[in-house]
């Protein structure tokens, strides 16, 4: 059986790629029915996944190891040729809109395959090649940046993700000098930091003139491919967290804060939940495999089959170590109709969150893996999120298996941590649309304004002194704000849709693990307010959703004494 070390990787001549590529274009174009149309779009699209399967083959090597001179070249590389494949399937969605079979294509492919492809043609043009060669080159130089870190703490040398478990450690010493070591690569990075977004700010501003928009805002939801809503519905959501969720947020946080023993909660604080010790599993990365294959194989014969595949095929990479890029993602790999996950194991509960969490991903995708076009494998993040984000909540019944008699305190902080997330995650939303509004602003503007907004969003934080925190630097961690601008609203969206799967879990199980499989089948094959439809979950934009939502939340939380976990 074929594993992923052996899957072949050979760079593309993408001069011959392009030519090929508009030979089938022009086959397709002159198509005499639409049964030879959709011959030529299967070819189109076979062509495709093989070059979307070379690039997530780089992808995926170089962020497991960055001193990988190799792969780390092939990344170049593809930064380089990405937009010229871009410029490609752009020809190719143009010739959809031409088509004097579009209407029986529709008929065969669904609306949205065409929605998608329409913001992709107003997101592109071959003017902005370069502009978007120097974007990949930029981010990647961030996460290459991340990667290098190499921090002396006690003696001995930290990635970031490797620092992780300090944050929970019982010692408030230790957990501030933990913070204050991590911060200090930060620190001292911080020109290099602000030099790379400051550039990013400028390229994506120019990148929206010369497609004709006032700023990067409309580019940023285009490439998001957000086709049934817009950002005055997204700030109707921001102002129901602001009004409804930050203050439940604080009020956890002042509880918090009593529960561990301090009078004032710091920054250094926040990740250490309980006075006796966080939750942490009790095994090496091998046991948490070896439970999570009985979990999901016990969770239904679907996830059972999913998880086994993932594990014969060798389809994960999972512990922290020098070099790794930080983070976890799930992508998936076309040629070989496999998912693949990447993560970085500290020994805390963030182990099992995110191999729930990224194992949602992998079972959407490979509950899906066989549409015939590639836009639909997965759906738009903020619904794929929603897949992410309620496996966490159905396994809950198998985590006493990873926690054994600490399971409730998981539980407890798990939830919490969840509805907590909410504020902060819409301030990265808002600050992205206030930078992007003012591609102007310096750095030290930048800061300030997220400054402004910790106020909103985070009133209960508190950095102790810390000076680049202090002068609203934090967001410099956010990977997403650098190399997925616009994405991270949609954790938030997708937190209150998984929040409704866990209460309907707890009411009937077997028709909301029903809901979510047919959720996951459906991919990316409708858009977000519809998919929500067909998975029976309210939409978080209409007023009213987010406080009926969280108050059963809020309620669950408030039963239980938290003191005695």
């Amino acid at each position: 059986m074929l594993a992923f070390e052996d899957y072949t990787y050979e760079r593309p001549d993408i001069e011959k790629s392009k030519e090929k590529f508009q030979q089938l274009v022009d086959v397709f174009k002159s198509a005499p029915d639409v049964k030879h149309a959709i011959k030529a779009i299967d070819e189109i699209n076979q062509l495709r996944n093989n070059l979307y399967t070379m690039s997530n083959l780089v992808f995926i090597r170089a962020s497991i190891d960055t001193r990988d001179e190799y792969y780390q070249q092939e990344r170049d590389h593809f930064d380089l040729i990405e937009p010229e494949i871009q410029e490609m399937v752009t020809s190719f969605y143009k010739a959809l809109f031409e088509s004097p079979h579009e209407e029986d294509l529709r008929k065969e492919y669904g609306s949205q395959l065409f929605d998608l492809a329409a913001c992709e043609v107003k997101a592109f043009s071959k003017e902005i090649i370069p502009l978007l060669q120097q974007e990949n080159k930029l981010t990647s130089e961030y996460s290459k940046l991340i990667a290098s870190a190499d921090i002396e703490f006690k003696g001995k040398k930290y990635t970031l993700a490797q620092l992780g478990p300090f944050a929970q450690h019982k010692d408030r010493n230790v957990r501030k000098d933990a913070m204050n070591a991590a911060q200090g690569f930060y620190i001292e990075n911080e020109e290099t930091l602000d030099r790379i977004y400051d550039d990013l700010v400028k390229v994506r501003h120019e990148i929206a003139e010369k497609l004709g928009y006032d700023n990067f805002i409309e580019v940023g939801y285009l490439r998001m491919q957000r086709v049934d809503y817009d950002a005055t519905m997204v700030e109707v959501f921001r102002q129901q967290v602001r009004d409804v969720i930050v203050p439940i947020a604080t009020n956890l946080y002042k509880k918090h804060a009593n529960r561990i023993g301090v009078d004032k909660l710091k920054a250094y604080d926040e990740s250490f939940v309980f006075p006796s010790g966080n939750a942490t599993p009790k095994g090496s990365p091998e046991w948490i495999i070896e439970n999570g294959k009985k979990m999901y194989q016990e969770l239904s014969n679907e996830t059972g089959e999913f998880f086994q595949f993932m594990l014969d095929h060798e389809l994960m990479d999972l512990e922290a170590k020098k070099g790794k890029e930080a983070g976890g993602y799930c992508t998936f790999i076309e040629d070989y109709s496999s998912p693949f996950i990447f993560a970085n194991f500290n020994g805390t509960s963030d182990d099992i969150d995110v191999l729930t969490h990224e194992a949602g991903h992998a079972f959407q995708v490979y509950s899906s893996r066989n549409y015939s076009v590639p836009e639909y494998y997965f759906p738009t993040s903020e619904s794929a999120e929603i897949h992410s984000m309620s496996m966490e909540f159905f396994t809950y019944p198998w985590m006493k298996e990873f926690f054994g008699d600490e399971v409730e305190k998981y539980k407890y902080a798990h939830l919490s941590d969840a509805l907590q997330f909410i504020p902060y995650g819409v301030a990265v939303d808002e600050f992205q649309h206030l930078v992007y509004k003012n591609p102007e602003w310096t750095p030290k503007e930048r800061k300030q304004a997220w400054k402004k907004l910790e106020e909103t969003y985070l009133p209960h934080r508190d950095y102790d002194g810390i000076p680049n925190l202090e002068a609203g630097g934090f967001w410099q961690k956010q990977g997403h704000i650098y190399e997925d601008p616009f994405y991270y609203i949609d954790y938030t969206l997708a937190q209150i849709c998984a929040f409704q799967f866990w209460k309907k879990a707890q009411e009937d199980n077997e028709s909301a693990w029903s809901d979510y499989v047919h959720l996951c089948k459906l991919g990316g094959s409708q858009p977000f307010l519809q998919l929500l439809k067909e998975g029976n979950l309210k939409s978080p934009f209409e007023k009213g959703t987010v406080a009926s939502v969280v108050k059963i939340i809020e309620d669950y939380l408030q039963a239980i004494d938290d003191n005695s976990l």
